[in-house]
Parts: C-alpha cells; sequence; structure tokens
C-alpha cells in the first residue's frame, strides 16, 4: 500500500475545487472576488493567491488586474513563465520573513 503523506496543501484544495467550477463555466465569465473565495474557503488570503496562481500557471484562468480573475479562452500564451517564477520568488521571500520571525520569537531568549 502507498501512502499519499496527508492531506492535500490548502492551496491545492482551493485550486482543485475552483478548477470544478471552471468546468463549469464559459470562456470569459468571471471568478469569484479574493475576498470571496476567502469567505467561502475560510483560508488567508496568500493560501488563495497560491490557488490562483497554479490556475493560471495551467492557463486555466487569466488575470485582468482589479478587474478580477476570468476564465481562460484557452488563447493565453502559457510558455512564458518569467512572471510566474518572478511571483512564486516574492511569495518564497514573504514566507522566508514569516518564518524567520516565528523563529526568533520561539528560540530561547528571542522576545
Amino acid at each position: 500500500m502507498t501512502v499519499t503523506g496527508g492531506p492535500k496543501p490548502k492551496a491545492v484544495q482551493v485550486a482543485d475545487v475552483l478548477r470544478a467550477d471552471i468546468k463549469r463555466m464559459k470562456p470569459g465569465e468571471k471568478l469569484p472576488s479574493q475576498r470571496e473565495l476567502i469567505d467561502r474557503f475560510g483560508y488567508a488570503s496568500q493560501t488563495i493567491q497560491n490557488g490562483l496562481a497554479a490556475l493560471r500557471a495551467e492557463g486555466l484562468i487569466v488575470s485582468a488586474g482589479n478587474l478580477g480573475n476570468f476564465v481562460s479562452d484557452g488563447s493565453a500564451p502559457v510558455g512564458d513563465v518569467r512572471e510566474d517564477i518572478k511571483e512564486i520568488r516574492s511569495q518564497l521571500n514573504t514566507l522566508t520573513e514569516r518564518l524567520e520571525a516565528l523563529e526568533s520569537r520561539s528560540a530561547p531568549g528571542g522576545a
């Protein structure tokens, strides 16, 4: 028997649920706002953003900045990953800073 390593990360859960929703939607339809997704899933903003980033990387949705995220019509180019890499680096830096702050609080002699 193969052990999978436990439950899926929350961002993957968000992407999975939205992927199923997208299958029932038409190209150009707007996804719920980030605030609505936070309320729906009960997860942090960053978790929702990570789930949406996965869907963008797959070419399933496109972001229109402040207008929101929309179901892709399949014509969006997926080959250029430079922006995705920048986003991932930014998220990693943020997480690293948070982890360092938490570790410094819990270390002996930490504030």
